[in-house]
């Protein structure tokens, strides 16, 4: 089945080859990333204008959007007002004899057309009394708008609906269009989808509703199901066959440990054993909320590669959390005869060449480190077990670079983000993914408050007496230093200066943001571990990983400024010991978005339903603060609003792929996959 070509060069074509496109039109389409036939044709609709007649007049609520067919009775000449501009004035008389009157302000071309004795069609918002109508710069609607519902476009300024429109029309009325069908006859009929070249047409020109959210939703489950194949290709790719596991018991690594496994990490450690069993390489993602113990759950994974003979290696975003991991995984794994070495940017000479040749040799059952761990000249003996924490703030070609230093190895993700379901599917759709969704026993649930700055000197006095019971606290600025366009917004660097001397003055208050160096931020980080620091003041640095059981107190300041999830990232810093811990979050932020999105942390501390608020608020790009993830450009879909979809999609996708795993058969498909993720900046092979 070859590819439909004639139809591909039609919409291949510069958009400046339609009519009435220049050279300014075309650098205005440019401006928004349009610049082929094929690109406008999927510059679909915001909403749409419904320009039917209203027939009485006497029935539209004031202030309502209404089109009204009148005849023109007279107009004024054009006069000058305040500012320099121009008002004109037309009176008119509607079909059911209500006089109007419409106020054209800086639009002479509107008015020219308006000669007495004329009829048209005007729509706008309608002000009224019981005698007469008024609109300003009321829109006049031409013969073809008032068949269908009239498109609205995202547009830059220079650009209006309309032209976009008459450009579109002007596509689908082109005898060298056709909207060839590339999705298999049998999915279009299994999910009742509206056919290609319907779709099309009707989404830029419906006559009803009914027929625009059908195109759409035949358009999005198109998008999803093009990404779904991409992510699932791309897996198939990465997983072929490898030597199973024999030994895949970690019931000797439980018995050592000096707690007990809930059942969830108990389940989550079996997943990966099966893996391990399976002959394929495992590439899985562990997501758990802040303190479900995943730390453990990797644990058990390299402990069963050392039982194979293999190494593992872990990489994780800060130095801080790399030692912190090296302590840890000391801790669980060093009592059944492993070694772990720990390998970041701060070791160098002697220790360096020492654990290099470890990890060259064999000696180094586990790695744990930066991203040094992926630099040149760092060589492995037999690495099998690939294990990222935090993925999210590592790019795809990273965990790639990690993978390669073993050829074809086991991965585990972990990520203490919860990420819902659907953009799981999009980030780590290439991964199975286990999910850990309790927390251990005796962790105590975080009491979480919102005020406002007037209640400073309460919560700072809280501060003090939380010291004074021998506990410790962060306390969380959203800048490191004053910003002349954040005026109000608070700094680490100031209020610590103010704290320090004001109203924490005589304790130890240590200042902690991603300036500092490594050591210095290490070196802060143990001093507070350790009790010698009571209060730190601290950048979202501490976001991912610091441990400290002690601290029982979190403030963030400007609470307003961060993302749901950072905030809850933030949160789980604390109630990591057995004594009650609180949050308080301070916003002056008068908007009621603000206040809604921040008033959800008081409610709840199940961080997937606060992901997913997150995600509808911000949408998928603001959520994940970067494009690094393999989340590809969607032209239609919205990933919070078509959840459903997604899954559908998803699972037609497989279906696909079950009768013509390479595509080989949908080469017009397989097209439109790499279209999309090469628009991205992903290469799908």
């Amino acid at each position: 089945m070859a590819v439909n070509t004639e139809k591909t060069a039609f919409l291949d074509r510069s958009v400046s080859t339609l009519k009435g496109v220049g050279v300014r039109r075309s650098s205005l389409y440019s401006r928004m990333g349009i610049k082929t036939i094929g690109d406008l044709l999927r510059h679909y609709p915001r909403g749409y204008t419904d320009y039917s007649l209203c027939d009485d007049i006497q029935t539209a609520d004031d202030g309502q959007y209404v089109a009204i067919k009148a005849s023109v009775e007279s107009k004024t000449s054009p006069v000058r007002i305040k500012g320099g501009r121009t008002m004109q004035r037309v009176h008119a008389t509607s079909e059911d004899g209500t006089p109007l009157e419409f106020t054209y302000f800086n639009n002479p071309y509107a008015t020219a057309k308006l000669e007495p004795g004329s009829e048209h069609v005007f729509y706008g918002r309608i002000s009224k009394d019981l005698l007469s109508a008024r609109m300003i710069n009321p829109v006049i609607v031409q013969e073809s708008e008032k068949e269908t519902l009239t498109p609205q476009y995202s547009l830059t300024e220079g650009l209006s609906s309309r032209m976009v429109a008459t450009n579109v029309r002007q596509i689908l009325d082109d005898a060298e269009y056709k909207a060839h069908e590339i999705l298999p006859a049998e999915i279009v009929d299994e999910y009742a989808l509206m056919p290609a070249e319907e779709a099309f047409r009707k989404v830029h020109f419906p006559n009803n509703m009914k027929e625009a959210e059908e195109a759409r939703r035949r358009l999005v489950f198109e998008e999803l199901l093009t990404m779904s194949l991409g992510i699932k290709l791309r897996k198939t790719v990465s997983s072929s066959g490898k030597e199973p596991y024999d030994y895949t018991d970690a019931s000797e690594y439980c018995s050592v440990l000096p707690f007990e496994l809930t059942s969830a990490q108990k389940k989550c450690i079996e997943e990966i054993a099966a893996d391990f069993r399976s002959g394929h390489a495992m590439s899985r993602l562990l997501q758990g909320d802040v303190g479900s113990g995943k730390t453990a759950v990797a644990a058990a994974a390299v402990y069963l590669a050392w039982k194979n003979g293999h190494q593992s290696a872990v990489m994780v975003p800060t130095e801080v959390l790399a030692e912190q991991h090296a302590e840890t995984f000391s801790r669980f794994l060093e009592p059944l005869g492993m070694t772990v070495g720990l390998l970041t940017g701060s070791v160098k000479g002697k220790p360096r060449k020492t654990i290099l040749s470890q990890i060259e040799s064999g000696g180094a059952d586990l790695v744990i480190g930066t991203h040094a761990v992926i630099s040149e000249g760092v060589s492995f003996k037999d690495l099998d077990l690939v294990i990222t924490d935090e993925q999210h703030r590592f790019g795809v070609a990273q965990r790639a670079a990690l993978g390669e230093k073993g050829g074809q190895v086991h991965t585990l993700v972990m990520s203490a983000t919860p990420i819902p379901r659907t953009l799981s599917l999009i980030i780590y759709g290439d991964l199975d993914i286990s999910v850990l969704d309790e927390l251990p026993k005796g962790r105590k649930h975080i009491r979480t408050v919102l005020v406002d700055e007037s209640y400073r000197e309460r919560y700072l006095g809280f501060v003090r007496k939380t010291v004074e019971e021998g506990h410790q606290v962060y306390i969380v600025c959203p800048l490191i230093e004053d910003s002349e366009a954040l005026p109000d917004t608070l700094s680490a660097m100031e209020y610590y200066e103010e704290l320090r001397t004001k109203w924490l003055a005589g304790m130890e208050v240590g200042l902690l943001h991603g300036r500092m160096t490594s050591a210095e931020k290490g070196e802060l980080m143990e001093r507070f571990r350790s009790g010698d620091v009571s209060v730190l003041v601290s950048t979202t640095v501490i976001e991912v990983g610091v441990d400290c059981p002690n601290a029982t107190l979190m403030i963030i300041e400007n609470a307003e400024r961060f993302g749901l999830s950072t905030l809850h990232q933030l949160r789980g810093r604390i109630g990591r010991g057995e004594a009650q811990s609180w949050c308080v979050l301070v916003s002056s932020s008068g908007t009621a978005n603000a206040q809604k999105r921040l008033e959800l942390l008081t409610q709840t501390d199940d961080g997937f339903k606060i992901a997913m608020e997150d995600l509808k608020m911000r949408g998928p790009g603001d959520f994940l603060g970067s494009r690094q993830h393999g989340l590809p450009d969607l032209s239609v879909a919205d990933i919070a609003d078509d959840e459903k979809t997604l899954y559908t999609a998803n699972d037609a996708a497989q279906k696909i792929l079950d009768k013509d795993p390479g595509l080989e058969n949908n080469p017009e498909l397989m097209a439109s996959v790499r279209k999309l993720f090469n628009r991205s900046g992903q290469v799908l092979n």
